[in-house]
């Protein structure tokens, strides 16, 4: 147990790591873990497990070759998917106070990394979403310092989609003025107000990178 902390204590592991649901193996990426799983040196015991209980979309592995099946008609992945969906959503930036009735919705970030060593996080692209799941606000964001590590593996970034992105500033407006709603955000209070309910998981993160404030009766943090 004492080799096993101090190899997480060194090796900096994060539980958002994806990691392989055999032999509870790390990865420090989805490819890493595809390739762990299916090659092209794969690990053994965890490839003959993957072959018959495992979706090659999400990489997930299910009781049964039957709860496989049935898992591969509701995988997020899939073609009928949320994630599938969401990945294939093109910009949709016209961000309007008026433009549409949510009371609730839902930010997600993702961040590349600043710095010398790649490891301040910058908000890179950004996604609003109601709670019918109907897309508000999409778009890349160029972020006022420089970049120096893209986290392609984890975040599908390329240099190229951050070079006539919307400045950091104008979707911090965007983002504040749709959620305050009309009201003055110093103001606001969580009964009878015009202002949004935002939903999401890590938002005290995602409002720092984003540099904006938003009163915390207004906020409901979740978990993944």
């Amino acid at each position: 147990m004492e080799h096993l902390v101090e190899h997480m204590r060194i090796s900096y592991h994060s539980v958002h790591e994806p990691m392989c649901g055999i032999c509870r193996k790390h990865c420090r990426s989805f490819e890493s873990l595809r390739e762990h799983l299916i090659g092209p040196l794969p690990k053994a015991e965890c490839e003959r497990i993957f072959k018959d209980k495992g979706c090659d979309l999400c990489l997930a592995i299910l009781s049964s070759s039957n709860a496989l099946r049935v898992h591969r008609e509701t995988c997020q992945l899939s073609r009928t998917g949320a994630l599938y969906r969401m990945a294939n959503l093109g910009i949709q930036d016209d961000l309007r106070i008026d433009n549409n009735r949510a009371k609730v919705v839902a930010l997600a970030c993702k961040m590349v990394g600043g710095g010398s060593d790649g490891s301040l996080d910058l908000c890179a692209r950004v996604c609003l979403t109601d709670e019918y799941e109907n897309m508000i606000f999409h778009t890349y964001v160029k972020p006022p310092l420089s970049v120096t590590n893209y986290r392609y593996d984890m975040t599908g970034i390329r240099p190229e989609f951050l070079r006539d992105a919307m400045p950091l500033r104008q979707v911090q407006r965007k983002i504040q003025d749709f959620l305050c709603n009309g009201e003055t955000v110093w103001k606001i209070r969580s009964r009878g107000g015009t202002a949004r309910i935002l939903v999401g998981h890590g938002l005290d993160h995602d409002l720092k990178c984003l540099e904006m404030e938003y009163p915390t009766v207004m906020i409901r943090q979740v978990s993944v």
